[in-house]
This record gives structure tokens, C-alpha cells and sequence, in this order.
């Protein structure tokens, strides 16, 4: 068979048409509407596994492709789809998150620009602080209010180990803000802080070594929470929990025991966020002049204090966030 026969066996419908780089379908932002998702609460995060109750069972999913860069912590509200039966060795897929009420953030230090949700959903921060071994760092407590009032929670104020040391000196401190506090001490009843959490959803915040882990497994019978001791030389607690996770209380509500952590970036606060979480001062710095940073001479803020109208310790607090703040921005 010559050349010219074989090739007059073919015609066009032989012909293979590469398609263009855009392919040879048009993309389409639609994505499926998972309208048989069932709604979960996210409960715990561990290596890229989520536990999410739904209704009366606990069901391990993951992130699926579709949510993006999207985050999902403890707190949240999820729609689920694939096998959401709770049975061992199942898997089911995240797909939605549901909008969030609020969301606690910190960054690593105040110079990271990359703030990190810790928990949403939360009301209420409860702010662990061991009147000793490990002592209370105040400054530590003004963060965690600053991040609390930015996040839109309600602070409490924990104070653990009160059969070592006394409250007077640390209450007297932030009895100007009026936040409310609980005092603890090793095996007395806990009455008062369950009065406190009933019906809210709580984070617990605060150094490791404070009692967090302890107060949870007071809180909650079988929650079996590792408990570490404070370093002697250092005073310091070791880390014992690793990631986040909520627990539900018997009279209801729930609580969200959190690592430890050695400081509380607020690289994410706005200035004026971090002085409007100090509403001792917060009005005296409206008699500042224009654009002042209250870290140089003739803020108002001097005078306001000199008056009597707020405590030195706290002004002082208030202008070491700011010059944090302030070197942050130079770097």
C-alpha cells in the first residue's frame, strides 16, 4: 500500500486536537454545596486531625482542600461530610467553617508579625496565676487582658495557691479595673470559679506551673490532664500540655485548658486597642496632646496618675506594652 492510500483511510475525526493551556474545560469557582453536612464542635487538634462532637459522638476529620489557607482551632463550629459515625479507623472531612463570635489571637513575640488564633468562640478568658512557686508576673496578667478585651472576652482573674501566699498585694493592683476573681488554694472546694464558668465557654490561660491542668482535672472527673512540677532553680513550670483542648463541665458550659506559655505577643493589638484595655487610664489620655505615644514627656498621663485617679504600677505596665510596641515597629 503506497503513502498516498494509507493516508486517504484517515479523515479529520482521526485527528487528535491538543487543547490550550487554559484546558479544554471552562474552570468554575463553584464549589459543592454539601448540603447533607451535619454541624461539629471542634474539641481538640492533634497533627492535622480534628475532634469534633457531633450530637452525642466524637468524630475524627480532617481539612478538606477546599477551606484553604483557612484555620480551624478549638471553639469552632464545623460542617462535616463523609463518615461522620464516630466508628474507629473513620474519617471525616471539614468543609465549612462557621462564622466565629470571637477569636483570641497572639503572636509569638511583639516584634512576629503573624498572629495566630489560639480559640474561637470563647466568652470568657480565665487568667491562671499562681501567687507562688511559680510568683505572679502582673505584667504577664496586663497582656492577657489586653488580648482578652481585643478578642471581646470577659477576663477572670485565677489566682491558684493561695495556702502559699496571700492575694491582698496582686488584687490591690488591678482593683482599679474591677475585674472579677476567684482565689484558690490546693484541694478546697471550687464552688465560687464553677459558679463562674457555668453556661460560658472559658479559656484557660496562664504560665505553665500556675495549676491549669489541675484545676481542669478538679473541674472535670476523668479528664486526666498531665500535671507538671516548677522547675527549683528556675521557677519556672514545664511545659506538660501540647495543644488545646475543650472540655465540657458536669453543670454545664465548657472549658479550654491551653499550653502554658511564656509570653503573650501583641504584635497584632493596635495602640489604641492596648490603651483602651486600661480604662483606669484610658480617659486621662484624652487630655494628651495630638499624637502623643504616652512614652514621652508631658503626656497627660503623669498628671493623671499624680491625681490619684489610677496606681503607678499600672501606668507603668501600660507604657512597657507600648515601648514593646514601639521597638517592634522600628525593626
Amino acid at each position: 500500500m503506497t503513502l498516498a492510500r494509507r493516508l486517504r483511510d484517515f479523515d479529520e475525526d482521526d485527528v487528535r486536537v491538543r487543547p490550550g493551556r487554559r484546558g479544554s474545560r471552562p474552570r468554575t469557582r463553584r464549589r459543592p454545596a454539601h448540603e447533607d453536612a451535619v454541624t461539629g464542635f471542634v474539641t481538640a487538634v492533634d497533627r492535622g486531625r480534628y475532634r469534633c462532637l457531633v450530637e452525642d459522638r466524637t468524630v475524627t476529620a480532617m481539612r478538606a482542600r477546599e477551606l484553604g489557607r483557612k484555620s480551624v482551632v478549638v471553639g469552632d463550629h464545623v460542617a462535616l461530610v463523609g463518615d461522620v459515625s464516630g466508628d474507629p479507623d473513620t474519617l471525616a472531612r471539614i468543609v465549612r467553617v462557621q462564622p466565629r463570635r470571637s477569636a483570641l489571637r497572639r503572636t509569638a513575640d511583639d516584634a512576629d508579625p503573624f498572629e495566630r488564633v489560639i480559640v474561637a468562640n470563647a466568652d470568657q478568658m480565665v487568667i491562671v496565676t499562681a501567687l507562688a512557686d511559680p510568683p505572679p508576673r502582673p505584667r504577664m496578667i496586663d497582656r492577657c487582658l489586653v488580648a482578652a478585651y481585643e478578642a471581646g472576652l470577659d477576663p477572670l482573674l485565677c489566682l491558684t495557691k493561695s495556702d502559699l501566699a496571700g492575694p491582698e498585694e496582686l488584687l490591690a493592683i488591678y482593683a482599679p479595673l474591677g475585674v472579677p476573681y476567684v482565689v484558690t488554694q490546693r484541694g478546697a472546694d471550687l464552688g465560687e470559679l464553677r459558679k463562674r464558668l457555668r453556661g460560658r465557654l472559658s479559656v484557660l490561660v496562664g504560665h505553665s506551673g500556675v495549676g491549669k491542668s489541675t484545676l481542669v482535672n478538679a473541674l472535670v472527673p476523668g479528664a486526666g490532664r498531665a500535671v507538671g512540677e516548677v522547675n527549683a532553680v528556675t521557677g519556672r513550670g514545664r511545659h506538660v500540655s501540647s495543644s488545646a483542648i475543650a472540655f465540657e463541665l458536669p453543670e454545664g458550659g465548657w472549658i479550654i485548658d491551653t499550653p502554658g506559655v511564656r509570653s503573650f505577643g501583641l504584635a497584632h493589638v493596635k495602640p489604641e486597642d492596648v490603651v483602651a484595655a486600661f480604662p483606669d487610664l484610658a480617659e486621662g489620655a484624652e487630655h494628651c496632646p495630638p499624637h502623643c505615644n504616652h512614652l514621652q514627656e508631658h503626656c497627660a498621663l503623669d498628671e493623671w496618675v499624680a491625681e490619684g485617679h489610677a496606681e503607678r504600677a499600672r501606668l507603668d505596665s501600660l507604657r512597657r506594652l507600648l515601648a514593646s510596641r514601639e521597638r517592634s515597629a522600628e525593626d
